[in-house]
């Protein structure tokens, strides 16, 4: 099979009426050593940002979601456009689906779902750049 891994999407198709960062991004922490996660294929440390999709159309549930980044540094986000929320961009965007046991059936059976995992290579306030995120290792020039 061609496709393995993490599969490159265009932010766009994935958002296309755009995301609103809830806060910074921080530290993904490793559940077990409590230690900063790095990422797999580059060693680098793994950010976390806290987004909320704008889609009219996606349940309040699905509108919340998390974005991991692979960065040297933590990438700054642009200020807050109204009350906690900056809208913002992805570049690098890929996704990994999974599956999700969320619960049983009456019969036994596990409930699955199929989940997302996203991780991007850059980020940026919207609209800014020509459709070009700047790396998140641009530090606080990454906004």
């Amino acid at each position: 099979m061609a496709i393995q891994g993490r599969i490159p999407v265009s932010f766009g198709d994935v958002f296309p009426h755009g995301v609103y960062a809830t806060g910074p991004a921080e530290p993904l922490e490793n559940f077990d050593t409590k230690r900063q996660e790095t990422d797999k294929d580059t060693g680098l440390p793994v950010w976390v940002v806290d987004v909320y999709d704008a889609d009219p159309e996606a349940g309040h549930k699905a509108s919340a979601i998390r974005v991991k980044i692979a960065a040297s540094v933590c990438p700054v986000l642009p200020e807050p456009a109204f009350g906690p929320f900056r809208p913002i961009e992805f570049d690098g965007l890929t996704v990994t689906p999974w599956v999700e046991v969320t619960g049983r059936m009456p019969n036994g059976e596990p409930r699955t779902r199929v989940a997302y995992s996203f991780r991007a290579t850059g980020v940026r306030a919207a609209g800014i750049g020509g459709g070009k995120a700047r790396p998140a290792a641009a530090g606080k020039d990454a906004a």
